[in-house]
């Protein structure tokens, strides 16, 4: 599968992991206000369970705060990543929506959060199931997703560009199928979490801005083209490169950099991200 489709339709994270681990810096770096927002509002304490915890970024906010981090990832790559970083935290390879998550905690976990971990579930309702009977009675969940393809630029930026030359072009997903914009509903949302048994559920807009550019050592700033294209190719398999060939390849990706590259304003690559901040509370 393509970068564009992977970001479309949603990545096989057990086999496409290990680009997302390898630039697990730069996907920090953007997503630290999510990071931040989603331990200030679960105020972790106790046990935390961190549904897609990729990298470890949260297993390692919550570390920091004195609580006791558990984290789940379909991604081996991204697991070995996460146990280096937190070896403290108890990390494994499962897929959250059907895992025993019970076993991980003798009395339930006191808080589950997940930054853009929860939308691949093919049965979105039987894996809220399993994270609610994870749950210790008066537990929160907290997590954030996105909202429309169309209103953020992590996924339009320089893939769109890539998109054009897919022959067939990637397909969207419909609404609510699993991959990155599955939970863009957000009465999807609410209707999910209710039927899993959650209780006072909230839904808040959450906007957050991504800045590429960074430190190049010396001072200044880079402007953060090649930390975009880092993000564009960590979803790739290849498959686009070797459809198109070496030549045509390097063309395209030129193309993309010059289609990124119109976006730096005074020096510095930036967007804003549209999301959703979603709340839940276990009776």
């Amino acid at each position: 599968m393509s970068a564009v489709a992977d970001q479309d339709a949603g990545p096989d994270w057990a086999t496409s992991g290990s680009g997302w681990a390898a630039q697990g810096a730069v996907f920090d770096h953007l997503f630290r206000d999510v990071t931040a927002r989603i331990i200030a509002t679960a105020a972790p304490v106790g046990t935390v369970l961190d549904v897609g915890c990729g990298t470890g970024a949260l297993l390692e906010a919550t570390a920091a705060v004195g609580a006791h981090p558990v984290g789940v990832d379909i991604s081996q790559a991204m697991i070995d990543v996460a146990a280096r970083r937190v070896p403290q935290a108890r990390t494994l390879v499962a897929d959250a929506g059907t895992a025993d998550l019970r076993s991980l905690s003798d009395t339930g976990f006191d808080r589950i959060v997940s930054r853009f971990g929860v939308m691949f579930f093919d049965d979105p309702v039987a894996a809220f199931v399993n994270l609610h009977d994870a749950a210790a009675p008066g537990a929160t969940l907290t997590f954030v997703c996105w909202q429309a393809r169309a209103d953020n630029q992590m996924f339009t930026l320089g893939t769109d560009v890539l998109a054009a030359a897919l022959d067939p072009p990637p397909a969207k997903p419909a609404p609510g199928e699993p991959g990155p914009m599955a939970f863009a509903d957000p009465d999807y949302v609410r209707r999910i979490l209710t039927d899993a048994g959650w209780s006072a559920v909230e839904v808040e807009d959450f906007t957050f801005t991504s800045v590429y550019s960074r430190d190049d050592g010396s001072g200044g700033l880079t402007d953060g083209v090649d930390e975009r294209l880092a993000v564009i190719g960590a979803t790739s398999s290849g498959a686009l490169r070797e459809q198109l060939g070496d030549d045509a390849w390097f063309d395209l990706l030129a193309r993309a950099r010059a289609a990124i590259r119109e976006q730096v304003v005074d020096g510095v690559l930036a967007h804003d991200n549209h999301c959703w901040l979603v709340t839940a509370e276990r009776k």
